[in-house]
């Protein structure tokens, strides 16, 4: 259910399980993890995640919620993985982000949308809390106001107000989602991880 690609120094992840809108397991939260984890030691330059099909995610997969993993420490632990890559992390949304898989994509270094996305994270609604990072790292990027209004208000934006909130960094056509993905990573993956590393560093973390 996660496709993992490696092409030379680019990991690609694509959350595939179309059929559920890509609304993630414990299975493939585990899976996204331990792929991070290899990237890390095999000094990649760069990741891309995305999804296959018209959804990033739904968020948290509704029976694996009702067993427990709507509050399972596995959804932080991801988020920390991805935001403590030293390398550049490109989050292509091809589609919806919803809930839980939010995490994931704020810990991103940037942030890239098709037109159509929606996103939402209705913790208030559904009675959880948000995973402990996520408003502080909201927050970084849309200010507590904003962030406030998708915990505590349920508003679902569209992908011309993420932008101009600054929760996508931009908009790209649905074809062209991928390359411009890989077109963001290509200097990344040009240059010596300790450069890109190094780089990262100097940039305050959201």
């Amino acid at each position: 259910m996660i496709n993992v690609e490696l092409d030379g120094r680019l990991l690609t992840l694509t959350l595939n399980r179309q059929d559920k809108a890509n609304s993630l397991t414990r299975l493939m939260l585990e899976e996204l993890d331990a792929a991070l984890a290899h990237a890390e030691l095999k000094g990649v330059r760069a990741v891309i995640l995305t999804g296959a099909g018209n959804v990033f995610s739904a968020g948290a997969d509704l029976d694996d919620a009702r067993a427990g993993l709507a509050t399972d420490p596995v959804w932080e632990r991801l988020s920390a993985r991805v935001a403590g890559l030293p390398c550049l992390t490109i989050a292509a949304l091809n589609g919806t982000l919803a809930g839980g898989a939010m995490g994931m994509v704020l810990a991103c270094d940037l942030r890239l949308a098709v037109p159509a996305a929606k996103f939402f994270y209705p913790v208030m609604k559904l009675g959880f809390l948000p995973q402990p990072t996520d408003p502080r790292r909201m927050s970084a990027l849309i200010g507590p106001a904003r962030s406030k209004m998708v915990l505590m208000g349920g508003a679902r934006i569209d992908a011309a107000e993420a932008l101009s909130w600054g929760l996508i960094d931009r908009i790209t056509s649905p074809e062209s989602l991928m390359e411009d993905a890989r077109l963001l990573a290509s200097d990344a993956m040009a240059a010596s991880a300790d450069h890109v590393a190094a780089i990262k560093r100097l940039v305050p973390m959201a």
